[in-house]
């Protein structure tokens, strides 16, 4: 059993995100950050609580092992935090203050008179509309505004958590960003460790599946949103020539089964194929000047590809290949603090793929420090969003920093 406790504080100065702004009024972000080890679920949620505790609590954020028992846990949390803003969900691991972690109960809290959170969750993801991702996303800028300032990219950002499992992320995204102008979005599909069994989403006291949470969270301090991927593009590419969107199934690419030319750019015989070789080289396409990686789940027997992300026929990708994944999250975070300063807080959600891959190669301490050294709270995922995009194998998130 482990109990970590942060209590972090920023003083106020003008903001250059913020310039016409009347969140531009001195306050003070507080954020306190906390971990529960303990397999108990009330005892972790009463650790959490304990960590995180403040008064006038704006916003409590965590994410949780799928190896608690829910039911015990979304009552312990009710308990506790009672009618606080609390959203969270199920992962495929934790990052957490102390380092990666998995089986553990982590997050975060946060205070101060220039934050404003508004969310709504979106049910039935199976028949999901974009009708709905519209009036979602139009009723919380209406919310946020009679709460605070016009929600605008400078002091407002958005914030997407769904179930991992519902194959729908494409269409969610892409039709709440439809609605939100400039406003950047990150986000990232809840795990189930590696079962992939079913994925939770926490809201309003209960855990849901088949859902979607997205939130508008508004701030007077500095904050960039952010992607990164530790792969560029190599000289291989290829058209898709036959694809189930719907199911994310890849049957032929340049005319012969997906499979065996997949196997061939790479290398390799098709029965050579495994989940490491997709992870080392996985896909990636050109969307707007900047490149977006798809990864393969897995061969079927048929030759046929299945993907994490939807694939569409028609559609040029590239073969990607590696590159040092601690320099470029050092690149990242040097990137921030030129940007806002040291990041006094750091909301991540980074791949599953990317998490296997620190044990491959034995960088988990090392990614963890760099994590730990600037402030990130956040998750495993079984995929990420940024902006309108879907992806993989990326790390995505917002920093925040402290007025200077």
């Amino acid at each position: 059993m482990a109990l970590i406790m942060s209590n972090l504080q920023s003083n106020h100065a003008p903001n250059t995100h913020l310039e016409d702004s009347s969140l531009e009024a001195q306050s003070e972000l507080q954020i306190r950050k906390g971990v529960s080890c303990t397999d108990d679920p009330a005892v972790a949620a009463a650790e959490l609580f304990d960590a995180l505790q403040q008064p006038d609590m704006e916003l409590v954020l965590f994410y949780c092992s799928p190896k608690y028992d829910l039911t015990k846990l979304a009552a312990a949390l009710k308990l506790h935090f009672g009618d606080t803003h609390v959203i969270g969900c199920t992962t495929a691991g934790e990052i957490t203050p102390i380092g990666y972690l998995e089986g553990s109960l982590t997050g975060v809290s946060i205070c101060t008179d220039g934050f404003r959170v508004v969310t709504r969750r979106i049910d039935n993801l199976d028949n999901f509309e974009f009708v709905e991702g519209e009036r979602t996303t139009n009723a919380l800028i209406s919310t946020l505004q009679r709460k605070a300032d016009v929600p605008s990219a400078q002091n407002t950002f958005g914030f997407l958590l769904i179930d991992g499992l519902s194959g729908r992320e494409e269409a969610v995204v892409s039709a709440i960003y439809r609605q939100v102008g400039d406003i950047q979005i990150f986000g990232g599909s809840a795990g189930d460790g590696v079962s992939f069994d079913a994925t939770y989403l926490y809201h309003e006291g209960e855990f849901h599946t088949n859902c979607a949470v997205f939130s508008l969270i508004q701030t007077s301090q500095p904050f960039t949103v952010f992607k990164t991927q530790h792969f560029v593009a190599s000289e291989e590419k290829f058209v898709v020539t036959e694809a189930d969107p719907e199911k994310r199934i890849v049957t032929e690419i340049n005319g012969v089964s997906a499979g065996r030319e997949y196997a061939r750019m790479v290398g390799l015989e098709v029965n050579k194929l495994t989940p490491l070789i997709f992870a080392t080289y996985p896909v990636i396409v050109k969307v707007g000047g900047d490149f977006y990686v798809r990864s393969i789940q897995k061969v079927n027997e048929d030759e046929s590809l299945n993907f994490f992300c939807a694939i569409d026929e028609g559609l040029v990708l590239t073969v990607a290949r590696g590159v040092d994944l601690i320099e470029n999250l050092q690149s990242l975070f040097q990137d921030i603090r030129q940007r806002i300063g040291a990041p006094v807080l750091v909301l991540g959600c980074d791949c599953i793929l990317r998490n296997l891959e620190l044990d491959q190669k034995d960088i988990r301490e090392s990614v963890a420090q760099i994590m730990a050294d600037n402030s990130v709270i956040g998750f495993a995922t079984y995929g990420e969003q940024y902006n309108a995009m879907h992806v993989n194998q990326t790390f995505t998130g917002v920093a925040i920093g402290s007025k200077k």
